[in-house]
Formats: structure tokens, sequence, C-alpha cells
């Protein structure tokens, strides 16, 4: 085996999904695994180089994990001929000018999304990825969980028949970081920094409703702020100006309807933070995170409405798990491992800076439906 190091930026490891789930337990978990196999005798090795604006949490991450590099010029760092890859997860109001420096400076790039905060500015960078011929990538975790895996399973199989509809439950209650700390940064509550449900979910919706059931080609949207005032990290009141919640209707290509709620003002009464039912004319499911339930035609009963006597049926116990069949890794790092693997082993990959500008489009268009009242269609866009 020949071990190859691979020298990776990454932007924004400060925060909490840059840190976590891709520092953590994605790139410093591939160290532990002892590299990437490519399957032709080369191990690659990441050796992150860790950016950011505050050089003493940065160390203190560094410091925390063994690692050697940490650099608060994002310019010096593009510079250095040895650093092949650059990795984005800022807050997004910063992340498509540090994306178009690394391009120019012909470095693959990877990022979480959205890519940019507006669809011209998120198309600008996949022109430019493409025109300097640079490998790019963007964030798309959802579909490799567990429990969309399985449901990509069952729609692969044939399981649903034709597809009528997808219904799509999202969110939890963020504390207000007055009596209790916010589990999310105060810029999410700032339009002026970015902020914003729509901008943060409705990619994600996208990619979910674009790779399973088919392309989005309408939306119909209501997005609001439910609670107006919240207090930041240093438990100063501000003003949330950014929408918390957001109700969305999708058409899809082929003829399915999405209906998808996305609130950070809901208390959760189901068992995972997002599930999806998909109702087919041969069967349905309700997919979350991990597991993923079935209800198959032949085993539908046939509930009668009667609202004067109590339920006699259980209703959940009508389902029947799918099985897992295999195992599955941290969805971030398996998605990781492909874009390396497409980047050093010529591997196929179709989740670029293209299709995060898709995403950018469906919520700029999901924002405008809300503001203007209407229905949109959601044309398709082209390099």
């Amino acid at each position: 085996m020949t071990r190859k190091t691979v020298r990776i930026a990454m932007n924004g490891v400060t925060g909490r999904m840059g840190y976590r789930q891709h520092l953590v337990r994605s790139i410093l978990a591939l160290r532990e695994q002892g590299g990437l196999d490519l399957g032709d005798g080369t191990v690659l090795w990441p050796e992150p180089i860790l950016l950011g604006r505050r050089e003493h949490a940065l160390r203190e991450i560094a410091g925390r994990h063994g690692l050697e590099h940490v650099s608060t010029d994002l310019d010096a760092v593009l510079a250095d001929p040895s650093v092949d890859l650059y990795f984005d997860s800022q807050v997004t109001s910063a992340r498509e000018e540090a994306l178009a420096k690394a391009i120019a400076a012909g470095k693959h790039v990877y990022t979480e999304k959205p890519t940019a905060t507006g669809l011209d500015g998120a198309l600008g960078l996949a022109r430019l990825a493409h025109d300097k011929g640079v490998k790019h990538g963007v964030v798309q975790d959802k579909i490799f969980l567990p429990g969309l895996l399985k449901l990509k399973r069952l729609i692969d199989g044939g399981f649903f028949g034709r597809i009528l509809s997808v219904r799509g439950e999202f969110g939890y209650w963020v504390f207000e970081g007055d009596w209790q700390p916010a589990q999310r940064p105060s810029w999410n509550y700032r339009s002026q920094d970015g902020g914003g449900i729509v901008v943060d979910m409705f990619p994600h919706w996208e990619y979910v409703l674009h790779e399973l059931f088919g392309r989005v080609t309408s939306v119909q949207a209501l997005a609001t702020t439910h609670i107006p005032q919240r207090w930041d990290e240093q438990g100063k009141p501000y003003d949330a100006t950014a929408d918390d919640a957001a109700y969305g209707i999708f058409e899809l290509e082929g003829g399915a309807i999405a209906q998808i709620n996305s609130s950070w003002a809901v208390r959760v009464h189901r068992d995972e933070l997002v599930e999806f039912q998909v109702d087919g004319t041969e069967g349905s499911a309700v997919a979350g995170l991990r597991d993923c339930r079935v209800q198959h035609r032949s085993a539908t009963p046939k509930p009668v409405w009667n609202p004067d006597i109590p339920a006699t049926e259980i209703f959940r116990d009508q389902w029947q798990e799918v099985p897992d069949n295999t195992e599955f890794d941290n969805g971030f790092k398996a998605q990781w491992e492909l874009f390396l693997k497409h980047v050093y082993a010529d591997a196929p990959y179709h989740w670029d800076l293209l299709a995060g500008a898709r995403g950018v489009q469906l919520a700029e268009l999901g924002l405008r439906s809300s503001a203007e009242g209407r229905r949109i269609d959601v044309p398709e866009i082209a390099l």
C-alpha cells in the first residue's frame, strides 16, 4: 500500500457542524480507520489545516486532537501549492467569497450549503469551478442517512407503485436564549447575517425530493417568524429578523405532491426530528433519520370514521420495520469518502455546485412565494 497525504484546508471547524460532523466524525474518523483505501493500492491520509478567525479556538481544537496546522490567513493557505482541497462550513454570508477565492487558486472545493446567499452567486460559483477545471462537491447529507437509504431501497424495488405524495415534518423547539441557552447560534435568526429556516432547510428538501422522487417543478410556501425576540450568546436580547418556520408545498416532476413543514418553534411529537411519509398506490412508508416503517397494500387496515367511540386500533402497531440489511456509516463521512474518491480516483460524483445552486434557487423562490402569496414555477437551471 502507498500512503498519499492529502492536505485539506477546513474553514469553519469552530462551528458546531464543522467540528462535530466534518472534522471529528468524518476526517478524523478516516484517520482513525487508517485512511481511505482507493482500491488501487493507494490509501489517502487526510491532513487537515484548521482555518478560522479565532486562533485560540483553532489551537484548542488542534491540541485536543493532536493536529499540527492552524491558520487565520485564508489567502496564505490558498497560496500554498501543497494544499489540494478547500472545505467550507462558515456562516453562509462568508461562504461565496471564500469559495470563489479557493476555486480561483485552483483548489478542489467541498462545501456546506447553501453555497451562496442568492442564485446568481451560486450559479457563478458553479460556472467558475467548471471553467477552472476543479472538482467540486456540496454536502447533501440527508440522503446518506440510514432512514432515507432504506426509503431509497424501497423506491428502487418498486414497493410504492405510483408515488402519490410525500409529507415531511422537521423541527424542534429552539430555546429563546433567555432562561435556557439556545441550541443554535443567534445568527440563524438574523436575516442580515444569512439566517432563516428557508435558506437553511429548503436546500435540503430540494436534494431529498430531487434524488428520491423527482425534480421540484413548483413551490408554494409560507415563511414566518413565530418568535420575534431572542437572546444571543452573551445573553443580550435581539430582534429575530429571519423566519423560524416555513410551510411548503412542492409539485414534483412525475405528478407527486410534497408537503414539508419546517420549524424551530415546534415541540416534537414524533419518533425522530425529521420524518417523511410516502404514500403510493401499492404501499406507504414513514422514514426518519435512522428508521423506516412500511405498510403494504395487502396489509392496509380499513378504518371507519366514528368520532363517537374510542379508537379500537393502534395504528402505529400496523406498520412493519424495514431491516437494516447492511451497516450504515455516518452520512457526512460517507459523502466525504465519495468526494475524495472523486477527486483522487476520478470516481463518479454528481452532488456538485450546480446541485447546490438548485437548493439556493428553491430557497430563493420559496421566500418569494411567501412574500407574494402565490405558487411559483421552478425552472431548470444549467451552467
